[in-house]
């Protein structure tokens, strides 16, 4: 396992204390204009009106976390059409952030709707933990897959079980394996359409969204957490490193994904 932030050795051992500590991400400045933005905007709402109109059971699975908090915030100020036919949803995988966590107070307080919480199934976490232990997902990658899916891939699949078709925040900028993702694709395993409204959103457009409409976000963003799933598998990154990085980072980054988009993997 690659050593934690806080273990990286530095050259300058007479360096300030400030110093020995590496620059962690911070959050992109904007530097395109405001009519640009709005275009997006735009765009984005277009595209929601559009999801909402074609489907009755649409559903956005949102992490917490800053994209997805664009998504939410677009569908929850959005028309009536799109607020009332596209339901948001999380998977509380059981090792979340309490700061993730606290983001579903954030959202209720803000716009007044109870982001629904699908949770795993108890007795297959407890068959994994006597079986494999608390943290067997650093022990290889089909540990860790297996863990996220008994505690991320069973609940969306129960949460999208009357479903017509679901949305993601993902961007193509996110990480290698979402490089060439679409904006509407088929989700094979599900048999329903997904969607990915943000495909082409770089990542200072989103961090302009958020400020400009002052939407709620998670507190671990101005820790250096661009990308933030469970706790243990979650860390800081480095600025200039892939902000996917530090998601599963003693993995390669071509298989950096948990099983809810398993078709971002080239086989």
């Amino acid at each position: 396992m690659s050593a934690a932030l806080s273990d990286i050795a530095v050259v300058d051992a007479g360096a300030p204390a400030s110093a020995l500590r590496p620059a962690l991400w911070t959050m992109p400045e904007y530097t395109g204009s405001l009519a640009a933005l709005e275009e997006k905007e735009r765009a984005l709402a277009t595209r929601l009106t559009g999801i909402a109109g074609r489907f009755f059971r649409a559903r956005f699975a949102t992490s917490l976390a800053a994209e997805d908090m664009v998504l939410t915030d677009a569908i929850l100020r959005g028309t009536q059409a799109v607020r009332a036919g596209i339901r948001v949803f999380t998977l509380n995988t059981g090792r979340l952030h309490a700061e993730t966590l606290a983001v579903l107070d954030e959202v209720k307080a803000h716009y007044g709707y109870t982001v629904e919480q699908f949770t795993p199934d108890p007795e297959a976490v407890e068959n994994y933990l006597k079986k494999h232990g608390l943290n067997a997902f650093y022990d290889s990658v089909d540990l860790r897959k297996d863990c996220c899916g008994i505690r991320k891939v069973e609940p969306l699949n129960r949460a999208l079980s009357h479903a017509d078709a679901w949305m993601t925040g993902q961007r193509r900028e996110q990480a290698v394996t979402r490089a060439e993702l679409p904006f509407e694709e088929m989700d094979d395993a599900r048999g329903i359409p997904k969607f990915n409204p943000l495909a082409d959103w770089t990542e200072s457009e989103v961090w302009a969204y958020l400020k400009r409409h002052n939407v709620p976000v998670n507190a671990l963003h101005a820790k250096g957490y661009p990308s933030i799933g469970c706790e243990p598998c979650t860390r800081a990154v480095r600025a200039g490193e892939d902000v996917r990085a530090g998601r599963w980072w003693w993995e390669s980054k071509d298989s950096k994904e948990c099983g809810l988009h398993e078709q971002n993997i080239k086989h």
